[in-house]
């Protein structure tokens, strides 16, 4: 006896890639409050969206609580770090496990609205990656001053003219998180590297939320001190990056390339 056709299970269009680390109480809320949210939009009538979590060594009981999310929620999808690796270990793991054509990024302290997205998604439309602008930020006084300290030197080294690169809130054309060569520390300069290999970004504010459950896990030292770095690297890799074109020649080859290039555009219009 034939076994019945296989049907096809939709690509998701779109996924949202939240690392994770210590931040138990504010699972449950996130997860629910995503679900709402993704679910009113109107793409997820005729696709699947997915959740996707990035455990990176929490030790208070979000990696099974986690667990449970995932076999109560058809939409969430964990992966569990073996040790703690850090954010941009977390975001790198994301982009290869999501399958969505979207991708969103944001942290898992509930800092931030998830009703926010609907507001991003449409300007992604135009642009590969849409950035979220915390203009009322929610922090206390050392990861404002910090942050502050750190734009002033994007701006003058890099010429990062993106107000709140730390905002973890950002849309990101698949195509974008698939180029993107990440190294420890990049995270916090995802626009000047999109950027850099000629993408399009523009940012929106968004809302900044205090924080409810749990501690921040970035003081003075591991944020501001790093970052400061890490501009060295950026600046040296935008000295370095590849960048090239080809022209239209006009031997036989160059025609044959014509020609295949055509009927290319043919059959994707067909």
């Amino acid at each position: 006896m034939d076994s019945p056709p296989t049907i096809p299970v939709p690509r998701p269009w779109l996924s949202v890639v939240v690392p994770v680390k210590d931040e138990r109480d504010n699972l449950v809320p996130l997860t629910e409050q995503l679900l709402k949210v993704l679910g009113s939009q109107d793409r997820s009538r005729t696709a699947p969206f997915e959740i996707l979590y990035i455990d990176d060594g929490s030790t208070d009981g979000s990696g099974p609580l986690l667990d449970q999310l995932a076999d109560q929620y058809g939409a969430v999808l964990v992966r569990h770090f073996d040790r703690n690796y850090g954010q941009t270990s977390a975001f790198a793991a994301g982009f290869r496990e999501a399958k969505g054509e979207l991708i969103v990024t944001m942290d898992g302290d509930l800092q931030f609205d998830p009703a926010d997205i609907p507001t991003l998604l449409p300007l992604a439309d135009r642009y590969d990656l849409v950035c979220g602008w915390r203009k009322d930020r929610h922090d206390n006084v050392v990861r404002k001053a910090s942050s502050r300290i750190a734009y002033f030197f994007r701006h003058a080294v890099i010429g990062d003219q993106i107000h709140d690169t730390g905002c973890s809130l950002k849309v990101f054309r698949r195509a974008v998180a698939e180029r993107l060569q990440l190294f420890e520390g990049m995270h916090r300069f995802f626009p000047a590297l999109a950027r850099m290999h000629g993408f399009s970004i523009t940012e929106v504010p968004v809302r900044h939320l205090p924080r409810a459950h749990g501690i921040s896990k970035y003081g003075i030292g591991n944020r501001l001190f790093k970052s400061l770095y890490d501009l060295v690297a950026v600046k040296w890799m935008q000295g370095r990056v590849l960048r090239y074109s080809f022209r239209t020649g006009t031997g036989r080859e160059a025609r044959g390339a014509r020609e295949n290039q055509e009927v290319g555009k043919r059959s994707e219009r067909g």
